[in-house]
């Protein structure tokens, strides 16, 4: 099939692939964005379309016609060691098929425990974990099909997610509601340690610059991020802003604790070493090639704050 110029498809509609969307339609693109259900608010500018992009053929219905595939699909956590390669090896062969590029949402899995260690492009791929070990593996048969011609590949891997439209994250929907409210705010770990965590619309904003920056292809990139703050400055500022001080309450090892259901800690607990050891990464390689600049910690806390209190004025 020809491709149509322009046409990007967003493989995905959690919080990374809407705002890759909304940005790729900003910046004037075609866009596509795919999710199983095919529903969804209207994003001006934006077709959804309804496919499993876990099966060959619906891999091959989602990417038709695309010009680039940005695969921002994630799954439940207790089913990501199985599931997550079934949709590579899908997306992969649909991706090659149709002749189109591939821009990868990664993580930091790969890297495992750093002890602290900045963690840039070039930090070794020593993960322990299962979860870890399987996302290096996708990675490492990703930058191969791109070694070996099958399809141009690039990879952009995010620190913690932040900002709007972010729920499951250790600085989502178990933090910031409960900050607005006088809940209880889960402090995982140890909270002075250095974390990193990537605004939502700097991944967007990184996906959508490699999508359109070929020259960056066959690599990993880290996507914009911060200079990484501790996690009790971010609380510190959170109660600046919210009025009043945080009802911190500590959880030292991985236990279920408000949205974080047992199911879902008793398979983070293998991760949870990013709580007991600084997190920091380094994303100054993508800013100097492209020019791009991450938000500033501020602003990331003023577009989250209000997009939670919207949500939590809607209910």
């Amino acid at each position: 099939m020809t491709a149509v110029r322009n046409l990007q498809t967003v493989l995905g509609s959690g919080p990374a692939g809407t705002a890759l969307a909304r940005e790729l339609a900003a910046r004037g693109h075609q866009v596509r964005l795919v999710d199983r259900s095919g529903n969804g608010p209207a994003i001006e500018g934006v077709n959804r379309l309804a496919a499993d992009v876990s099966t060959q053929d619906g891999a091959r219905t989602a990417v038709a016609g695309s010009e680039v595939i940005y695969h921002c699909v994630n799954v439940g956590y207790q089913v990501a060691v199985e599931v997550m390669p079934r949709i590579q090896q899908a997306v992969l062969a649909a991706t090659e098929a149709v002749g189109a590029r591939l821009v990868v949402l990664d993580t930091l899995y790969p890297y495992g425990e750093t002890h602290g260690t900045v963690m840039t492009e070039d930090t070794p791929w020593n993960a322990t974990t299962r979860k870890g070990r399987m996302r290096a593996e996708l990675d490492t048969r990703y930058l191969a099909a791109h070694a070996e011609g099958r399809l141009r590949v690039v990879l952009g891997r995010s620190a913690d997610f932040v900002g709007p439209g972010v729920l499951n994250s250790t600085l989502g929907g178990a933090v910031f509601p409960a900050a607005l409210t006088g809940g209880e705010v889960p402090a995982l770990g140890d909270i002075d340690l250095a974390h990193s965590y990537t605004y939502i619309g700097d991944v967007a904003a990184g996906l959508a610059t490699l999508g359109e920056n070929p020259d960056g292809d066959g690599r990993v990139w880290h996507l914009p991020t911060a200079p990484a703050l501790t996690t009790r400055e971010i609380f510190t500022m959170i109660e600046e802003r919210v009025g009043r001080p945080l009802d911190l309450t500590v959880v030292a090892e991985p236990r279920p604790f408000g949205p974080f259901d047992e199911v879902f800690m008793t398979e983070y607990a293998e991760m949870f070493y990013q709580h007991t050891e600084p997190q920091i990464m380094d994303s100054s390689a993508i800013e100097k090639a492209y020019g791009l600049v991450p938000s500033s910690p501020a602003a990331t806390l003023d577009a989250t704050l209000a997009w939670y209190k919207e949500l939590l004025a809607a209910h």
